[in-house]
């Protein structure tokens, strides 16, 4: 009897073990900055994280001379004519180029744990999400980030997720609620999750 009980005990271990090993779960306590860089102190960094809700997010406030002068008190490299009337969110303004007369739209969150660069005349429609950094997900959960540039004349419309890494090419459209992984091309019509070629932007390209 004693025998058929520790077969058992055993058999058991055996099977939580097997299914320990599939659903294997990542200590998340574990996991450290990767190869992020903090370039601002904690102070700073406070600073920055109570005007960016107080100035930079607040809806009542429709002056795009003030998030401008901010963004450059803060380290921010912003050109002349460009319009950021709607609020916003900036994690890093030290990590942030813009070019000339771009346009932002109303909720864009620019979470630049690194480096990001927009060039003159790009247009961010509502709702985007540009996110310089993620996570090893199979190894350790720790940070990871790369920088994104997009170049000159693009236009990324409502809602769409721009990743880590990734180049925009010049005057490209990102279409509605897209999510760009790999770089793309300049010129084209992109759309999707994965986002994808769709089309030349100008009939003259064809």
């Amino acid at each position: 009897m004693n025998n058929l009980a520790d077969d058992v005990r055993i058999a058991r271990a055996a099977q939580t073990e097997a299914r320990r090993e599939d659903g294997r779960v990542i200590d998340l306590s574990l996991a450290g900055k990767g190869n992020y860089e903090a370039k601002r102190g904690k102070l700073v960094e406070l600073i920055w994280f109570v005007l960016e809700a107080c100035v930079i997010n607040n809806k009542l406030l429709p002056f795009s001379s003030v998030r401008v002068a901010l963004l450059r008190l803060f380290g921010a490299k912003i050109g002349t004519g460009c319009r950021f009337v709607h609020p916003l969110r900036v994690k890093a303004p030290w990590n942030l180029e813009v070019g000339d007369k771009c346009w932002f739209g109303v909720d864009v969150w620019i979470y630049n744990q690194a480096l990001i660069r927009i060039g003159s005349n790009v247009c961010i429609s509502q709702g985007t999400f540009l996110t310089a950094g993620s996570h090893e997900m199979s190894t350790t959960m720790d940070l990871c980030v790369a920088p994104i540039v997009i170049e000159d004349g693009v236009w990324i419309t409502s809602k769409c997720v721009v990743q880590m890494g990734v180049t925009i090419g010049r005057s490209a459209v990102v279409t509605p609620l897209s999510v760009v992984h790999r770089s793309l091309e300049a010129g084209g019509v992109y759309g999707g999750n994965p986002c994808r070629f769709l089309r030349k932007r100008f009939a003259s390209d064809t």
